[in-house]
């Protein structure tokens, strides 16, 4: 047995001295933030020989990024390389050669020697994928199907106007112009004398779900006869997410349905690689966005679905095949993570059962699963660090990192302390909070604190690496920073994300003002300079801690916040969204319009007092920027210390660079200002 390692004197002199010639450690700044590298879209080939995936480099200058596609072999040592710019990777079936998505139309290179090959398609193109036959592709875009109103009055060339005759004239930050995103199929190779085929000419309908839905919602069937799609055929989709998976032949006709009678959410279809199978997800309840999504299997013989995992109590995303059909692999949100999970395919009568394939504080995406299934690469983030690629050994659970395109940078800086802790509701439940401390974090001293306001209203506070409000960085301006799982969130429960829905103002904000008051009674938290913030919900319980939460916080910065549950539900877009979560319009009920009354932060305007930062993108649509004036007028005249911050170019989130760099400074201007103390 070796003993404990010694030093000599000069041992220890030789130690200090190098120390002293290291580098300073940094600090996370807004500027080094939208500097960092963004890596995603990973790509495996169908041999598992080779990964492609994307890197975005921000250049804050221009106010632009540039895309870079990168190969990496699999094999132990293998070195990623750029390989061409673009996006949106994919493999041919041989594995010999990959295309991707440039300004111009698709570039397909070989993986060794020979010739490139440029295919121009005009109108841009998004969702790119190849038959297995690797003799036809298929691609979306959008598709002018309702007619102008220029082209009622010719006379009227300078007009400028546009005219509905139905609800959803706009959708988060576009108004409704016409179009509509259409499957296309186009030959390749030798059957490039075909023309390229609209599946879906003449509808008025989208594939994928605009805006979030991607290439994970349509799916060629393994023998290149037809094509899976998600699509919502509904006549007020305003109203409704009843999506539901159709099948169209390669060659167009008309659309079969697969799931008639599920009326939520049915999309993410993924053949089986035999064919027999259609794995995807599904939604049990109608208008409910936020419910489980279950693992349902389409058997293809029969036409009947039937759920794999009826007992398993989360939502399974990213469904991926092993090559031999006998088990799927899909991420699952639980207490605060993203995990790996399996699931085998059952023998007759016995029952399937998710089984967890990784642990650790982290979220996993983006999965690409080895033919063997030995192997899953990934991309994994953490609240320190954006995601790199990692290979996940499924036996073990293992992970290795593969890519470190930031660590150049994180090798410089000093990183914040990251902790999971619980804490006691006033219902007698536990409450999850990521902690997240300063880099140095010294218990002896104190420092200001801030409560995070979680978005959604059901959405996880994970192990993401968001570059807006990111608690690295605000932790590396000196603040402690609760981001607390409250009533409404996945990944602890069904029922436990349901009980936000038609209490908006209830137990949630007890969640967060008991985080709040724990938090406020440590040692090291200066309790007079707290400081509440979030967007969107987040927004809107910022409001509505301005009213309800007493004196307990110094600042309050609201992005995109709801402010008058009233005005908000006549001027959003999905009504099925507000429906579900506040119960129906207003008017439709006693105990609705009184829900309206109690929950909505306008009506508490008279105890405002606390300084309050309102941030609004004049495109946002799901929560319009009337409401953040709103607010804003309501603070002004009660004599709150405020400020607007108002960019007219951008929608719910702040995409632009220099947009977001600004958008940090003045944030953390804000908290500066009013939460001071550090150090005490």
């Amino acid at each position: 047995m070796i003993g404990p390692m010694r030093l000599s004197a000069r041992a220890v002199l030789v130690v200090a001295v190098a120390a002293s010639f290291l580098p300073a450690q940094q600090l996370l700044t807004s500027e080094s933030l939208a500097a960092l590298h963004r890596v995603g879209e990973l790509a495996l080939s169908p041999d598992g020989q080779h990964l492609l995936y994307t890197v975005r480099t921000p250049d804050l200058a221009s106010n632009r990024s540039k895309a870079t596609i990168y190969g990496l072999p699999t094999a132990a040592g293998g070195t990623a390389k750029a390989v061409g710019e673009g996006h949106s990777p994919v493999w041919l079936p041989s594995s010999q050669a990959y295309a991707f998505v440039t300004k111009d139309g698709i570039t397909c290179q070989p993986l060794l020697d020979g010739p490139v090959m440029q295919i121009g398609l005009d109108g841009g193109i998004a969702n790119f994928a190849w038959s297995p036959a690797g003799d036809r592709f298929s691609f979306t875009r959008s598709v002018a199907v309702d007619a102008p109103l220029a082209a009622a009055h010719p006379d009227l060339p300078k007009a400028n106007a546009r005219a509905y005759d139905d609800l959803m004239v706009r959708h988060w930050d576009t108004w409704h112009d016409g179009t509509y995103s259409h499957l296309f199929v186009a030959p390749f190779g030798s059957a490039a004398g075909e023309k390229i085929t609209d599946l879906l000419a003449g509808e008025r309908v989208h594939t994928p779900l605009p805006p979030f839905g991607g290439g994970e919602q349509i799916a060629w069937s393994p023998d290149g006869k037809e094509l899976c799609y998600t699509a919502r055929r509904v006549p007020n989709p305003e109203s409704s997410t009843d999506s539901s998976l159709w099948v169209v032949p390669v060659g167009g006709g008309p659309s079969r349905n697969l799931t008639e009678g599920m009326p939520g959410y049915d999309q993410d279809p993924v053949y089986s690689p035999d064919g027999k199978w259609i794995a995807f997800g599904s939604m049990a309840r109608a208008g409910f966005e936020s419910d489980k999504l279950r693992l349902f299997l389409h058997e293809r013989a029969t036409g009947k679905n039937h759920e794999l995992l009826p007992d398993f109590d989360a939502s399974a995303h990213e469904v991926r095949w092993q090559k031999d059909g006998k088990r799927l692999f899909f991420t699952v949100e639980t207490e605060g993570t993203t995990q790996v999970y399996s699931a085998a395919l059952p023998e007759a009568g016995a029952a399937a059962k998710a089984v967890p394939v990784t642990k650790g504080r982290h979220a996993l995406g983006g999965i690409q699963v080895a033919p063997d299934g030995r192997v899953v690469y990934a991309l994994r983030t953490t609240m320190e660090r954006p995601a790199e690629v990692v290979r996940i050994d499924t036996a073990t659970g293992a992970i290795t990192a593969l890519t470190d395109h930031n660590g150049a940078v994180f090798a410089q800086l000093a990183l914040p302390s990251v902790d999971a802790e619980w804490f006691p509701a006033t219902d007698g439940k536990q409450i999850h909070a990521w902690i997240v401390k300063p880099p140095g974090f010294d218990p002896a001293k104190k420092y200001p604190f801030v409560l995070y306001c979680q978005g959604g209203p059901q959405s996880m506070v994970g192990q993401g690496f968001s570059f807006r409000w990111n608690f690295h960085l605000m932790a590396s301006k000196g603040y402690i920073v609760a981001g607390v799982n409250r009533r409404g969130l996945p990944g602890f429960g069904q029922a436990w994300n349901d009980q936000i829905s038609t209490d908006w103002g209830g137990q949630a904000m007890a969640d967060l003002l008991a985080v709040t008051d724990a938090m406020q009674a440590r040692p090291y938290v200066d309790k007079a300079h707290s400081a509440a913030v979030g967007a969107s919900f987040g927004g809107y319980t910022v409001y509505w801690l301005m009213g309800n939460a007493g004196d307990r916080f110094a600042a309050m910065i609201a992005h995109c916040g709801v402010f008058n549950l009233e005005s908000m539900y006549l001027a959003t877009e999905e009504l099925f969204f507000v429906n579900w979560d506040l119960g129906g319009p207003y008017w439709s009920s006693t105990e609705t319009a009184e829900r309206y009354r109690r929950f909505s932060p306008h009506r508490y305007v008279q105890n405002w007092k606390t300084p309050l930062l309102v941030i609004h993108g004049e495109k946002d649509f799901r929560v319009p920027y009337d409401q953040g004036l709103q607010a804003f007028t309501a603070a002004q005249l009660h004599g709150v210390p405020s400020r607007l911050l108002m960019f007219p170019d951008e929608g719910h989130w702040i995409l632009q660079a220099q947009n977001g760099v600004l958008w940090q400074r003045e944030f953390f201007g804000w908290l500066d200002r009013f939460c001071k103390g550090m150090g005490k």
